[in-house]
């Protein structure tokens, strides 16, 4: 049986002397070429380059770092518990997909952290302040982390997913969870649907407070009384949630949930009570998850760009890495996906 051979650095990897003397350009030369300094001529440049390819030498990054200021490397950081970043619930997995493959596609390393204790969080700050990474995005469902505030007053370039609560500078990425919910009721609404509930999102979550102003908003235009009940975006959460509307209105005929892992909930409870979806109750969802897609009927839900979402963060920290100005709000536009729930 052949031994796996360990991954280490040996003796014989090509050294920066080395591409120095097949260039026939001093260490010092060909350092500035490595680490992309602009005080080298064309010609040096071309051989240095030419001898890194034919070596196949590989610079060392943290040197280089010192050299151009940048390490090309950014941290996306979960301040979530790590049971409620990595459920059953899709979005941060989607977000970190779509950070990854933006920051991919430049070229760059992404740094994944989680905040799992306080220990945890004075490492992020650390990496943050001795600039180990050149940006920082910040996925948090509460739009009130204190660690945003403080890698903005650190200088660092810092983006952050969904509304921050309160005045803040930092820029964010979200979508328009108000309009969305507009959507869905003018949906149930449009269908015939008068005695319309809904499953609110926990009230410390900017989307969960989005999702519920815009159900009122609604609401109040079609002149229909709001019955609202809250979950904490869990599947267990959404059926506890809809047994409670059933006993509050037993003639409840239409949901809007906030999120579709609630909105599977709702439905078991549904199934449960012996009411038929969309024939006594009609159910729309939030997100557009895989949950949607295989949900027995299938979820009418509002779509949700998560891995968009991702990118987009990634773009505008790229730029303010870059030195250059982002719009401090970008929202992108939630739209209805129609399938057999409602």
């Amino acid at each position: 049986m052949r031994q796996a051979k360990r991954c280490s650095p040996g003796s014989h990897a090509p050294t920066l002397e080395a591409v120095a003397a097949r260039a026939g350009v001093s260490r010092a030369t060909a350092s500035r070429v490595v680490n992309g300094s602009v005080s080298v001529t064309d010609d040096l440049r071309a051989a240095v380059l030419r001898a890194v390819a034919e070596l196949g030498y590989v610079p060392n990054q943290a040197a280089r770092g010192l050299v151009t200021n940048r390490m090309d490397s950014y941290a996306l950081v979960l301040t979530e518990s790590a049971g409620r970043s990595f459920s059953d619930d899709t979005f941060f997995p989607s977000l970190v997909l779509g950070v990854s493959r933006e920051l991919n596609g430049a070229g760059k390393e992404l740094v994944l952290q989680t905040v799992t204790s306080p220990r945890s969080l004075d490492r992020i700050r650390q990496c943050a302040a001795s600039r180990y990474v050149d940006g920082v995005m910040v996925a948090s469902t509460l739009g009130a982390d204190p660690l945003t505030r403080e890698l903005a007053r650190m200088g660092v370039p810092v983006v952050v997913n969904g509304r921050p609560r309160g005045r803040s500078a930092v820029p964010h990425v979200d979508v328009a969870n108000a309009d969305g919910a507009r959507l869905a009721v003018r949906r149930l609404v449009a269908a015939g649907r008068r005695r319309i509930a809904t499953i609110a999102g926990a009230q410390d979550v900017t989307g969960g407070i989005d999702r519920l102003a815009g159900y009122h908003a609604a609401m109040k235009e079609s002149a229909l009384r709001p019955t609202v009940a809250v979950g904490d975006f869990t599947r267990d959460s959404g059926g506890a949630a809809m047994r409670r509307l059933l006993a509050e209105d037993p003639g409840v005929d239409a949901v809007f949930v906030a999120s579709d892992l609630m909105a599977h909930g709702a439905l078991r409870a549904l199934r449960q009570a012996g009411r038929r979806v969309p024939g006594d109750v009609a159910v729309i969802g939030f997100d557009d998850t895989a949950v949607a897609w295989y949900a027995e009927p299938p979820l009418t839900t509002v779509h949700q760009p998560i891995e968009d979402i991702g990118r987009r963060m990634a773009r505008q920290v790229l730029r303010l890495a870059g030195g250059e100005s982002v719009e401090p709000t970008l929202t992108l536009p939630a739209d209805l996906v129609v399938r057999e729930s409602a």
